[in-house]
């Protein structure tokens, strides 16, 4: 007996020993070893809309990028639908091992807002990793509409509520809720005219059939250049390369209308923090080298770093600054 309690102090000792030597290196940094060797493996990103458009090409540039760096494939997956959330609900069910991310638009931040049932919680399926790019807005209208400035149209809507109109891209989308930001900061009433893309609705007003539209600048930089549209602000922190003659909207006043479409990285929820670390670190790296930031550019998008928990801060700051528009709006997807 004496001896059998010999032997099992003997394992108690080891197992408290392991744990406070497990907690030690932990202590010092030291990762363990899945994490050092990580990744061992290809790694799945899951893009959550259709090939070819702006989420998906930014996608593609840092799969490849990505790689390069790591020296591990790293397979694109597209899975488009429901307006993002198809992709973001199979990242949030993947094992959470780091070997499946997901590239998130602003997706993550307004669908809560916009459907009455999501079949995963952004909040709590998924864990930020990093910021990667934004894609800045322009505010356009039509030639024959009467305002030179962001200020004179929206003097223009007040003398004539409900005369004049915007087009967007679908309901919930960022061409549609910017025209409502504006709505609810200047108390306006504007018609909302919804189209099947945005490509759709710069096509209408390029044609006279809308009055104005909230688009990305890169897509409507052509019409602007040729004078079908007029660009009376960038909703933008600078003003952009290519409208340098175009004010932004801080500069003009209005501190609260800004809106981007914004790039991030996700992994699911349980991803171990090391891992977590290395990949922002990887996506940090990414955005700094000088041929990404040419491809980027190319793109259209400004390139953009954060910590996990910035980005995770981002997201939430931007559902709560859109849940009282949508809510006044009385906007739903579903």
């Amino acid at each position: 007996m004496h001896h059998l309690s010999r032997i099992i102090s003997g394992v108690l000792a080891l197992a408290s020993c392991t744990l406070v030597c497990g907690v030690a290196l932990f202590s010092l940094g030291i990762e363990p070893v899945a994490a050092q060797n990580y990744p061992s493996k290809p790694i799945r990103m899951i893009l959550p809309f259709p090939p070819g458009g702006p989420t998906d090409i930014v996608g593609r540039l840092f799969a490849q990028k990505l790689s390069e760096q790591v020296g591990q494939s790293v397979v694109a997956d597209s899975r488009p639908g429901a307006s993002g959330n198809v992709g973001l609900e199979l990242a949030s069910k993947a094992p959470p091992d780091g070997y499946t991310i997901v590239l998130s638009s602003p997706v993550i931040s307004l669908s809560p807002l916009l459907y009455s049932k999501l079949n995963y919680d952004p909040n709590k399926d998924l864990a930020p990793i990093s910021l990667v790019g934004a894609v800045r807005n322009v505010l356009v209208v039509h030639p024959s509409v009467p305002a030179k400035s962001l200020k004179e149209f929206i003097q223009l809507a007040r003398r004539s509520p409900g005369k004049l109109n915007y087009g967007s891209g679908g309901i919930g989308t960022t061409t549609h809720l910017a025209p409502e930001l504006l709505k609810s900061l200047e108390k306006l009433d504007i018609v909302h005219v919804p189209y099947k893309g945005s490509g759709l609705a710069l096509i209408a007003l390029a044609g006279g059939q809308v009055d104005m539209l909230v688009m990305a600048a890169p897509a409507a930089l052509g019409q602007i250049q040729a004078g079908r549209v007029r660009a009376l602000a960038v909703l933008s922190p600078a003003r952009l390369p290519d409208l340098q003659n175009v004010p932004t909207t801080k500069e003009l006043g209005f501190d609260n209308f800004e809106i981007s479409v914004w790039y991030g990285m996700l992994a699911p929820a349980a991803t171990p923090r090391e891992i977590i670390v290395r990949l922002n670190a990887e996506f940090s790296k990414a955005v700094a080298a000088a041929d990404m930031k040419e491809r980027l550019a190319a793109a259209g998008v400004e390139p953009l770093t954060s910590t996990p928990e910035g980005f995770g801060n981002y997201i939430r700051s931007e559902a709560a600054r859109f849940a009282k528009v949508i809510k006044e709006a009385g906007i739903k997807a579903d």
